[in-house]
């Protein structure tokens, strides 16, 4: 039987590691830390700390982590792209079911680290990662994000991945959208090569 003295122990430690690493902890985390896998599911079981998904586990007083912090934490290079993007400036009425997220091509083994996680992730050259980049609210908090003319430009550019519908509606309600910011729209399509492309069309919708 384990003694009530080293359990203590063990759980201040796991309370601590899981607190540093901002209430989210991977099984790495504890393996630093001398706490086996064993160790770690003995203490899932006993109700001491609670699995977020494969290999990520929490306090159980805290709230339930929302999948916005998931992205913070464990993603901080991630862009919230296309997709996600369209839906969140309310170009999309489709709610996606998993997140698009703008990564590095360098980031392979960081998507793979949180493949539980519902992503799809698009990986992008360096010469393009940073074109538009902004930051927006999501449930109270801050994530990385593709400006309107970025996420209309990654329209064009992934077209043949992006159902028809959903690049229609995009592209029309960009056109309508007193935000938009056109020559931002021009000068991105220029770097990313792809100003004959989106002015064909953006053009026509904007002179009917």
């Amino acid at each position: 039987m384990q003694k009530v003295g080293t359990h203590l122990n063990k759980k201040e430690i796991i309370q601590k590691i899981i607190e540093n690493n901002n209430g989210l902890a991977k099984t790495s985390d504890f393996a630093a830390k001398g706490i086996n896998k064993y160790e770690v599911a003995t203490l899932c079981k006993e109700g001491l700390i609670e699995r977020v998904r494969r290999g990520f586990y929490k306090l159980p007083q805290s709230n339930t982590l929302m999948e916005e912090q998931f992205i913070h934490d464990l993603l901080p290079q991630g862009i919230i792209c296309v997709e996600s993007a369209l839906f969140h400036y309310g170009y999309s009425d489709f709610s996606p079911r998993e997140w698009s997220i703008a990564v590095p091509r360098t980031a392979t083994r960081a998507v793979k680290n949180i493949e539980e996680f519902p992503m799809k992730a698009y990986y992008i050259q360096k010469e393009f990662l940073d074109i538009g980049k902004s930051t927006s609210n999501f449930n109270g908090i801050t994530l990385p994000v593709y400006d309107r003319e970025r996420t209309i430009c990654d329209c064009f550019k992934y077209r043949a991945k992006l159902d028809n519908e959903i690049f229609n509606k995009a592209v029309n309600a960009y056109a309508a959208d007193e935000k938009k910011k056109l020559a931002n729209l021009s000068k991105y399509a220029k770097e990313m090569r792809l100003y004959t492309k989106v002015m064909n069309i953006m053009e026509v919708l904007l002179n009917g």
